[in-house]
């Protein structure tokens, strides 16, 4: 029941919101019967003027959908960030156009249009320290768009709404008082997260909130933005380079390389199957938690000038099973080819340590073994705690040993090994220095 008056409450609340909103409710289906929430077709953005001019976005066109995380991946200066502000309208774009429920939010808008898009539309940057303001307390940054916005009936709504928020980012209402300041890097980026939520957006683009953080940090923030977007509906554009990181998060993910998309898939379809080269070298490039494998990986280097666009010039292609990819004719074709014969394009390849030469990157089916290596578990640590058991309890270390090796904890066996065999060796001489002293008492 009480569900049930939560879900009233919300749609009356989104009934309100609509009723004196320059957009309509829902935004415009697309062919896979889901609702577009934020598409961007043709835009180009680029800097400066005359000779000095520089195109960081060329031609792109993406659209995501209602509910969903959609992540650009790419590397540094490809033009991720550049999109991501396009949308909230610090960049401007210099041919294309942005649409957000199918109105056009780029270029000039009226006054009213321009509150409900940054009201809508929010972003979490990538730096804490820098996009908070060190001048004022963690409760005035956080109230900053309720007072701009006067989305609260009095002051203790707007306590209570700040202090709700707080909390459920993992901060306590005392810190509301303190400083950006006072705070680590993982408190800050939940102080951002907080700011941006409190406003109630649909959309939120989140450039690489995690990046500047400690791992055991970042799970804990990837944790609170599921957890956010499955209570509260929001859609995100997850802006990163690490694609690990990105599989976890996403539905689906769009690569970029100097300002142009070159692949859209799905996040499973993509890294089962990425077909473009500079996908398979971002592929490549995730470290695998094992240094002997991790030492003996083939890197698969992207060089743009592979292609040949002198005269058939490339462009963004579905190929099926929701899958782009940008090239052109020859290039679609062979695309196609490999996803229909289902053979998937190898992007990690492990070369023996008495190899010589290194291997050619070919498209080949992925070895059983060597795929089975590779999805070892990622808490496989081999403590020394295990060696220095073993060492004392051979017995037991022996157990360990076999346990491991079976559940393929790789690390964790060997330690158990190392233990294990030291301390049989230790017990056996013990016990063979033993008998060589009674033997001599009784004979003496």
């Amino acid at each position: 029941m009480e569900d049930n008056k939560k879900d009233i409450a919300n749609e009356t609340t989104s009934n309100k919101k609509d009723k004196h909103s320059s957009f309509p409710q829902h935004g415009p289906i697309a062919p896979n019967g889901k609702e577009i929430l934020v598409s961007l077709k043709n835009v180009d953005i680029t800097f400066k003027r005359g000779d000095s001019q520089v195109k960081a976005v060329k031609n792109a066109t993406f659209d995501i959908y209602k509910g969903e995380t959609f992540s650009l991946v790419g590397e540094s200066g490809s033009g991720k960030t550049t999109i991501g502000r396009a949308i909230i309208r610090i960049n401007q774009c210099s041919n294309g156009e942005i649409l957000y429920k199918g109105k056009k939010i780029s270029g000039k808008l009226d006054h009213k249009t321009d509150r409900e898009v940054i009201r809508n539309i929010q972003m979490v940057f990538q730096d804490p320290a820098a996009s908070l303001n060190e001048r004022a307390t963690v409760d005035y940054i956080i109230s900053e768009g309720l007072y701009n916005f006067k989305l609260f009936e009095n002051e203790a709504d707007r306590v209570k709404k700040v202090e709700n928020i707080i909390e459920e980012v993992g901060l306590l209402p005392e810190h509301l008082t303190r400083y950006p300041h006072e705070f680590s890097g993982g408190q800050r980026q939940r102080i951002g997260l907080a700011r941006a939520i409190v406003m109630e957006p649909e959309f939120i683009i989140a450039d690489e909130p995690i990046s500047a953080l400690d791992v055991s940090i970042r799970a804990q923030v990837l944790n609170l933005l599921k957890k956010f977007q499955k209570e509260r509906n929001i859609t995100y554009l997850f802006i990163a380079h690490d694609l690990s990181i990105v599989r976890f998060i996403s539905d689906r993910i769009g690569v970029i390389y100097k300002g142009d998309i070159v692949e859209i898939a799905d996040a499973e379809e993509l890294f089962e199957y990425p077909l473009h080269p500079y996908t398979r070298s971002l592929i490549s490039a995730i470290p695998i938690p094992d240094p002997k494998l991790e030492k003996n990986k083939v890197l698969v280097t992207y060089d743009g000038s592979c292609h040949d666009y002198s005269v058939n010039k490339p462009s963004l292609v579905d190929i099926g099973h929701n899958h782009l990819v940008f090239g052109n004719e020859e290039e679609i074709l062979e695309y196609k080819r490999v996803r229909e014969s289902n053979i998937r394009p190898k992007s990690i390849i492990i070369k023996d340590e008495n190899y010589q030469e290194e291997p050619k990157i070919e498209e080949t089916v992925e070895d059983t073994n060597e795929s089975s290596i590779l999805q070892t578990p990622l808490h496989d640590t081999g403590n020394m705690l295990y060696t220095v058991v073993s060492f004392f309890l051979p017995i037991i270390g022996l157990i360990m040993w076999l346990l491991f090796k079976h559940f393929k904890y790789y690390h964790c066996y060997h330690a158990c090994k190392k233990g294990a065999i030291r301390g049989f060796i230790l017990y056996g001489t013990i016990i063979v220095l033993w008998l060589i002293c009674l033997i001599i008492a009784v004979i003496f």
